[in-house]
């Protein structure tokens, strides 16, 4: 018979390494006390890693370098946020590099939530937490909001033909199709943007 550790060990590696986590991730089929226990051995046993006060991730590891990766910002911040109940949206820096417009992981990461404003020093980088109107995070879909935030960031003087195609070439048809619906609020440049991207692909 399978142990509450082994049950939630095998929902961790369910979801692959990489994946960030709290003890709310588990409330559902077990008790505080005992989801306390068993992850507490687990970041013991080396098999999980305590990120912050809260927040564990099941870390990804570079057989080149032979060391366990720095978390990923994107999956701790979406743990908050299952934490405290808030929704998030990426912004500036964050949005560019989930789009993969940058590849330099920046120093400070902002998120726009709906949440108080928080900050949390995490290994090299502080995940920052940044109150803001829903208008700004109330998007339908993930990559609706990353986009705009995307644009946002990078200023419409920036937003040149290879970004065009760089974010275009990640949404198929029926993506496209969601991401104009959604956006038809977004500021008006940036909605423009967003057309050319698509492509009249929508």
């Amino acid at each position: 018979m399978q142990t509450i550790e082994d049950k939630i060990v095998s929902r961790i590696y369910g979801r692959g390494r990489g994946w960030a986590f709290g003890a709310n991730d588990f409330s559902a089929e077990f008790g505080r006390s005992t989801i306390d226990w068993a992850l507490s051995r687990l970041v013991a046993s080396g098999t999980i890693r305590r990120v912050c006060r809260g927040v564990y991730d099941y870390p990804k590891f570079s057989a080149l370098l032979q060391q366990e990766l720095s978390p990923d910002f994107d999956q701790v911040a979406q743990a908050f946020a299952r934490k405290f109940n808030w929704r998030i949206q990426p912004a500036g820096d964050a949005a560019l590099n989930l789009l993969g417009i940058s590849t330099q992981v920046p120093g400070r990461l902002v998120y726009l939530s709906d949440g108080p404003n928080r900050q949390y020093d995490i290994g090299l980088y502080t995940l920052e937490f940044k109150k803001s109107a829903l208008k700004d995070v109330g998007f339908k879909y993930r990559e609706s909001g990353l986009i705009v935030q995307a644009l946002k960031a990078l200023g419409r003087e920036r937003v040149d033909d290879a970004v065009i195609a760089a974010i275009g070439k990640q949404l198929d048809d029926a993506a496209c199709k969601r991401v104009l619906k959604d956006t038809v609020t977004a500021t008006g440049w940036v909605y423009e943007t967003i057309k050319r991207i698509c492509g009249g692909r929508g």
